[in-house]
C-alpha cells in the first residue's frame, strides 16, 4: 500500500483549497447530507456550477462532456476533502448517483440532455430508491411502472410511495426505481428512469426528523407519467444500475473521514473548556484515554480510505472495501459526537437557539443526526451480511 501524495496532487490540492476559500457559499450550519434552507439554494447551484466549470466536479466524466481523463485518479477524492475541510457545502442532492448512471448506463440522448444541466446548477437531482417497506431491503419495493403505448409516444405510469428522499423539497429531477415486472423474482423487473420532479401526480411532503430540521421527504406518484425515452439503461435491468449507484454512494460515505479530524480537534477543545469539579475535563485521566482511544481510530479510519485509494490506483479493489469503510467511518462519527455530548453533562440536552447551548447546539445535533450515517447506502446490519457472503465467501444467509 502507498499513502503518499504526489508533487502534482499536492499542487492540485492547494489550488482547491484556494478555489474553496474563494468561491464557497460559506460555512454549513450542521453536519452530515442536510437539506439547506430555501434561500440559500441559489447559491449552492451558482457554486456548483462553479466547481463544474473549473474541471473540479466530473473529473472523471467524458472528455466531451467536460470530464478530464488525463487527471490523477484521486482528484475527485482530493476536492471532496477539502470542501469537508471547510466546512462548507457540496451539491445538494443525488446529482452524481444519477449522472454516473447516465453516462454507465443511459442514451446519447439523455448524456446530452442532462449531463450539462447537471453542471450548470439547473438542476439538482434528488433519489428516489427507498420506500416505507423497502428501505434496506430495497428489492422489496413495490411502486409500480406500467407501459402505455409504443414507439415514440410510449410512456411508463407509475404509482407509489418513496420515502427518506434527501433534498426532494428541493429536487428538478428524481433518479427513480421502480417496478415494471411484478411477476419477476425481487432483483429483477425493476426499471430505472429520470422522472421531472414537477410533473403532475408527484407530491412531495417534507418530513420533520428528531433533529428538528426537515432533510428528508416523503414522495408520492399518482398517475406519474414518465416518457420511455427517460428509462436508464434497460427496461427490467434497474437493479444493475442501482447497484452502481449505491457503491458510490457508500464510497461517498466513506471518503468523509476527513470530517473526523476536524471533529476531533473540536472534541479536544470541548474537553479543554469543560470544567468537571472545577477542573477542565481534559485533566482528567479516563477522558484522556477516552479520547485517545478515539483517535487512534480517527487515523485507522484515515488508513483504511489510504488503502481503499491504492487498491483502486493498482486495480485491485475488493468487493467489501466500500462497505467496510462505509461501517467504520459511520460508527466512529458516532461514538465521537455522544462522547462530545457526554462532556457536557446536562448542558448537552439544550439544542440549537438555546443561549446556554455549547457552540449552539451543534453536538446534540451531530448526535441525533449520527444515526443517519449507519443507514445511509444500506444499513450497516444489512452490509456486515454482505461483507460476510460477498467480501469472505461465507454461505449466504437463508432467504424467506
Amino acid at each position: 500500500m502507498r499513502l503518499e501524495s504526489t508533487p502534482e496532487l499536492d499542487t492540485f490540492r492547494k489550488n482547491v483549497r484556494a478555489f474553496v476559500a474563494e468561491h464557497a457559499p460559506g460555512t454549513k450550519r450542521h453536519t452530515g447530507v442536510r437539506a439547506p434552507e430555501p434561500g440559500l439554494v441559489p447559491a449552492i447551484r451558482e457554486w456548483t456550477a462553479k466547481l463544474y466549470e473549473a474541471g473540479l466536479l466530473g473529473i472523471d466524466w467524458p472528455a466531451e462532456y467536460g470530464g478530464r481523463p488525463d487527471a490523477h485518479p484521486l482528484e475527485p477524492s482530493v476536492v471532496a476533502e477539502e470542501i469537508a475541510r471547510a466546512r462548507t457545502w457540496p451539491p445538494v442532492g443525488a446529482a452524481s448517483l444519477a449522472s454516473a448512471a447516465i453516462i454507465e448506463f443511459g442514451s446519447d440522448a439523455q448524456r446530452a440532455r442532462f449531463l450539462p444541466r447537471v453542471r450548470g446548477g439547473r438542476d439538482i437531482w434528488c433519489q428516489l430508491f427507498s420506500e416505507p417497506e423497502a428501505g434496506s431491503d430495497l428489492a422489496s419495493l413495490r411502486t409500480l411502472a406500467r407501459r402505455e403505448g409504443e414507439g415514440d409516444n410510449a410512456v411508463f405510469v407509475v404509482d407509489g410511495q418513496k420515502v427518506w428522499t434527501t433534498n426532494g423539497q428541493h429536487a428538478d429531477m428524481g433518479y427513480l426505481l421502480a417496478r415494471t415486472d411484478p411477476a419477476a423474482p425481487r432483483h429483477k423487473g425493476v426499471t430505472a428512469f429520470a422522472l421531472d420532479m414537477r410533473s403532475p401526480g408527484v407530491d412531495i411532503r417534507p418530513l420533520r426528523e428528531i433533529t428538528g430540521t426537515t432533510d428528508f421527504n416523503e414522495v408520492f406518484l399518482d398517475g406519474v407519467r414518465i416518457p420511455a425515452a427517460h428509462v436508464i439503461g434497460e427496461v427490467n435491468d434497474g437493479w444493475r444500475v442501482a447497484m452502481s449507484s449505491l457503491g458510490h454512494e457508500r464510497s461517498g460515505v466513506a471518503a468523509r473521514g476527513v470530517e473526523l479530524f476536524a471533529v476531533l480537534d473540536d472534541l479536544l477543545r470541548l474537553a479543554q473548556d469543560t470544567e468537571v469539579d472545577g477542573r477542565p475535563a481534559l485533566d482528567d485521566s479516563a477522558t484522556r484515554r477516552a479520547i485517545g482511544e478515539l483517535a487512534a481510530r480517527v487515523q485507522v479510519n484515515a488508513a483504511m480510505t489510504g488503502l481503499a485509494q491504492s487498491r483502486m490506483l493498482a486495480g485491485t479493489e475488493q468487493p467489501a472495501d466500500a462497505l467496510v469503510g462505509k461501517i467504520f467511518f459511520s460508527e466512529l462519527n458516532h461514538d465521537l459526537v455522544e462522547f462530545g455530548l457526554a462532556l457536557q453533562g446536562t448542558e448537552g440536552l439544550l439544542t440549537e437557539g438555546d443561549p446556554d447551548a455549547v457552540t449552539d447546539g451543534w453536538w446534540q445535533d451531530a448526535h441525533l443526526y449520527s444515526r443517519a450515517y449507519t443507514i445511509a447506502g444500506g444499513a450497516n446490519e444489512i452490509l456486515r451480511t454482505q461483507i460476510a457472503e460477498r467480501g469472505l465467501g461465507l454461505p449466504r444467509e437463508p432467504r424467506p
